[in-house]
């Protein structure tokens, strides 16, 4: 993983340059954000692919070129994971706390179709899946958020019950709206400087809920698709939400075959 810095900012746009939409995508942002990206962007974390991919589409304005540079780095990239021996270890599960909660949230493409998924473990064991909150012109950061702000809720639940929670999350943005940069918010009105705060009902609700129980409980940040089992199926809830197009947020009723879950894919 990488922290976005301002040298790494200016790795990828070169001075008085503007940023590209192929750019945004890569840092989680969004077209509106485009004047706004360096105060949005610096401490968030990016994959070691984003990054190196933001740092490549350096002074490329050329839209054709930029989806070229993105299609031939996939391409090595597929080629170095295939070309890695797979390692025999079993996926590693959870270990912290009585109670842990995995949230995810996808979209495709960004924007596009939206859906959020929530894994729990209870005891070290997958007790329960959850998806939905469908959305036909949502964001990744719509998805994360709402992923999170269901997990606050089913984290509400087990407390009463004197239960230790964590809930981990691998969108730095949806946990530094809630924790972090919602508390200058809320003493500015609810405003930022520079613009609107985008995705402002959902981070209220989220904030609002979390102040309540953050005693209680404990949000951390996971790498993404690094083999963690629960990471790896909330993000296959966030597909399931969006072939099954649910809008509502369920508990996944079928039978729980972890590697069957696994091998989901976005059709």
């Amino acid at each position: 993983m990488q922290i976005v810095t301002k040298l790494l900012l200016s790795l990828g746009v070169e001075d008085k340059a503007e940023i590209s939409e192929s750019q945004l995508i890569l840092l989680g942002l969004e077209a509106d954000d485009k004047s706004q990206y360096k105060a949005l962007s610096l401490g968030k974390q990016l994959s070691d692919a984003r990054a190196e991919l933001f740092v490549l589409l350096r002074g490329v304005a050329d839209k054709d070129i930029q989806d070229k540079i993105i299609s031939n780095y996939k391409d090595l990239q597929k080629f170095r994971k295939e070309d890695t021996p797979k390692k025999e270890e079993q996926i590693p599960k959870p270990q912290d706390g009585d109670i842990t909660i995995y949230c995810d949230g996808g979209c495709t493409p960004n924007p596009g179709k939206a859906g959020s998924g929530v894994a729990i473990y209870k005891n070290n064991k997958l007790s329960e899946l959850w998806y939905g909150l469908y959305e036909e012109m949502g964001t990744n950061n719509t998805a994360e958020l709402g992923a999170l702000y269901e997990s606050l809720l089913l984290a509400q639940k087990e407390i009463k019950t004197s239960k230790k929670v964590e809930i981990k999350c691998d969108s730095m943005y949806s946990i530094n709206c809630i924790r972090t940069w919602a508390i200058s918010w809320e003493k500015k009105g609810w405003t930022k400087k520079g613009g609107e705060i985008k995705n402002l009902d959902i981070i209220k609700l989220a904030y609002a809920l979390y102040q309540k129980i953050k005693k209680d409980i404990t949000l951390s940040h996971i790498k993404a698709h690094a083999g963690f089992e629960g990471n790896e199926l909330a993000d296959r809830m966030t597909i399931y939400a969006i072939q099954e197009k649910n809008k509502s947020f369920v508990q996944y009723s079928k039978n729980i075959d972890i590697a069957e879950i696994l091998n989901m894919r976005v059709s």
